[in-house]
């Protein structure tokens, strides 16, 4: 027994030695010091939302009743888009081919109610949400409006 004893002291004071310092592993230096640093972060940006026209407009004639502009948009944003209402306005009008003789230009026609509320938020895709409320009439002039005969009125949509 005598020898197994003096293995348990030995193995004890190298245990003591150890975790009083003299084993150095267990003894940790280090310095403090303050600094500072900087970073950044970016925002996402948006483009346009689009607004498509879904009416379709067509055989108007000098008198008669006018007709209703309606559509939809395409969000090709990553998130929804809030829209406030859509301007709707006539950018230009084109003779048709072979048309008889005359002047046919925006004055000949009327777009009434061209700011159409929306308020609304628009899901990311195409043909998402809605808008309508502008109207577009072939005015009924004293005037030989013969060259407007087959025109194209063609409009223009801002989002806001």
């Amino acid at each position: 027994m005598r020898k197994n004893s003096k293995r348990k002291i030995a193995a004890t004071i190298a245990i003591t030695a150890i975790l009083v310092g003299g084993g150095g592993a267990a003894a940790i230096a280090y310095w403090s010091a303050g600094g500072a640093g900087t970073g950044s972060a970016t925002t996402g940006t948006s483009t346009s939302i689009t607004a498509v026209q879904t009416s379709t407009v067509s055989g108007i004639t000098p008198g008669s009743a006018a007709q209703t502009l309606t559509g939809n948009f395409t969000n090709a944003n990553s998130a929804a888009t809030y829209v406030t209402s859509v301007t709707a306005s006539i950018s230009s009008v084109v003779k048709a081919g072979g048309a008889p003789a005359g002047s046919c230009t925006v004055a000949d026609y009327t777009l009434s109610g061209a700011v159409m509320a929306v308020g609304a938020t628009i899901p990311v895709g195409t043909a998402q949400g809605s808008w309508t409320g502008a109207t577009l009439a072939f005015n009924n002039t004293a005037a030989n409006q013969d060259g407007c005969k087959g025109a194209t009125v063609n409009l223009a949509y801002a989002v806001s």
